[in-house]
């Protein structure tokens, strides 16, 4: 059966690899990883479904699970820390599950990966609820661990997504959005931390980064929410008012200093000329969005 997966054939550009130099083995695997790009550029209408839906349910309270085994667990679990440093989301709105908890982020655990009721397990114990999302992560689409924790999130209730790298999967049929980015076999036969594994963390980075623009962590292209406790980040937080609201950057300190230290609040103080009050009225009826602020009555 693993011998008809995707990401288990052999790759005929990469057949002769271990008898080419190094430089040639360093173009094959650059060309090969142009290929993950477009792959996951196809996914792109899949990916808008999975991040409006995870969007919907952090607002209305809930958060976003990652869970996987190996590198799809690693790569989830790396990109829910980047969350809480990046956005100054709280730090318990995107979480990740690993097959083997911790020690596996840095040690093979992979026998863990087998077990459904293990899956099913390490989600229960980490508190998801019906208004939550899970992204169940398999390059293969047929991990049991996976499978068992999808399977318990729609019985939760829970909305689940899956992202994997082979077509028809089992876990593109479980889920109710399925992200399949289709890249071919691994430059290493079997090895998805290669291509399947970029392709993963692309995926990631749009669903997250996506999901955070949608509820107001960034304006423009400029992070919104960072909070200016140390010389750094105060510096940081006066350039971005000053940046989004076209002022001098003496006017972005006071503006920052009157607002509480809130880098939304000064920007819509500074462009809508309104008092700190009505500027944070203005946000908490826009629900934290800076340019919907902005154009509230």
């Amino acid at each position: 059966m693993l011998e008809k997966l995707l990401t288990e054939q052999v790759n005929p550009a990469s057949n002769d690899i271990d008898r080419r130099s190094t430089g040639e083995i360093l173009r094959i695997i650059n060309e090969q990883d142009t290929a993950v790009a477009p792959a996951v550029g196809r996914e792109i209408a899949s990916i808008a479904r999975a991040v409006d839906a995870i969007a919907a349910r952090i607002r209305g309270g809930g958060r976003l699970f990652y869970i996987g085994a190996g590198t799809s667990g690693r790569l989830g679990v790396l990109d829910a820390s980047e969350i809480p440093p990046t956005f100054n989301a709280p730090p318990d709105v995107v979480r990740g599950i690993i097959a083997g908890g911790e020690r596996a982020l840095s040690r093979s655990a992979e026998a863990s990966e087998d077990d459904p009721g293990a899956g099913e397990r390490d989600l229960r114990e980490a508190g998801f609820r019906p208004g939550d999302a899970l992204v169940g992560i398999a390059a293969s689409g047929r991990t049991p661990y996976v499978l068992g924790a999808v399977a318990a999130a729609r019985a939760a209730g829970g909305l689940t997504i899956g992202i994997s790298c082979t077509p028809d999967s089992e876990l593109s049929h479980a889920v109710e959005i399925a992200i399949t980015p289709l890249v071919g076999p691994e430059i290493i036969a079997g090895s998805t931390r290669l291509r399947a594994g970029t392709a993963t963390k692309l995926a990631l980075n749009m669903i997250s980064t996506a999901v955070m623009i949608r509820l107001g962590y960034v304006y423009g292209n400029l992070m919104v929410n960072v909070q200016p406790t140390n010389d750094k980040l105060r510096d940081r937080a006066e350039r971005i008012v000053a940046s989004a609201a076209s002022i001098p950057r003496e006017a972005a300190a006071r503006l920052l200093q009157q607002a509480g230290d809130s880098v939304r609040t000064a920007i819509v103080m500074a462009k809508r000329g309104v008092e700190r009050s009505e500027a944070e009225r203005l946000l908490q009826r826009a629900g934290n969005v800076v340019s919907a602020a902005l154009n509230e009555r």
